[in-house]
């Protein structure tokens, strides 16, 4: 297929390049634009390793044509650091034991922050509907509910001092 050239806002910053139309949204992330913290699992949107948001709304990049998405706004794990402050999800992640091997994180992370932004103060029940796309086979899901609503607090503490 021939390629054709496409404007994505990746983390804040626009990048226009040549994709082939067939090409998942995980590819371009990943091949494209070096983006390598967005991780291929089981490829069928299965695992929630590949979420990514996608104008804030969590998606799986694996399944995800990128061409659907041109023109919009895509977050990566890469894009919640801001320097070298980590964002509030991924610090309560670290504090609350929520990761093992790591892989599932980023997906992990990006769902949690698809949540909270839609509900800023999510019961441990929205909670476990909201994550249930996500595998892990390390951690366990209690400790990752527990960082999410110590996110959540965070995140709310933060708006306090802020606002």
């Amino acid at each position: 297929m021939k390629e054709q050239m496409v404007k994505f806002l990746v983390n804040g910053t626009t990048y226009e390049i040549s994709i082939e139309p067939s090409m998942t949204l995980l590819e371009v992330l990943r091949d494209k634009l070096g983006l390598t913290g967005t991780k291929l699992s089981c490829g069928v949107g299965s695992c929630g390793v590949c979420t990514v948001l996608v104008d804030g709304k969590a998606v799986n990049s694996c399944l995800t044509l990128a061409i659907t998405v041109k023109g919009r706004s895509i977050l990566t794990i890469e894009g919640l650091v801001k320097g070298a402050t980590l964002h509030p999800i991924q610090k309560a992640f670290i504090d609350h034991g929520a990761i093992q091997c790591g892989f599932c994180t980023p997906g992990m992370i990006m769902s949690a922050k698809a949540l909270l932004d839609e509900s800023p103060n999510p019961t441990r029940a929205e909670i476990e509907k909201a994550m249930e796309g996500n595998l892990c086979r390390c951690t366990g899901y209690v400790k990752i509910s527990n960082a999410i609503l110590a996110a959540a607090k965070a995140l709310e503490e933060g708006e306090k001092q802020n606002g």
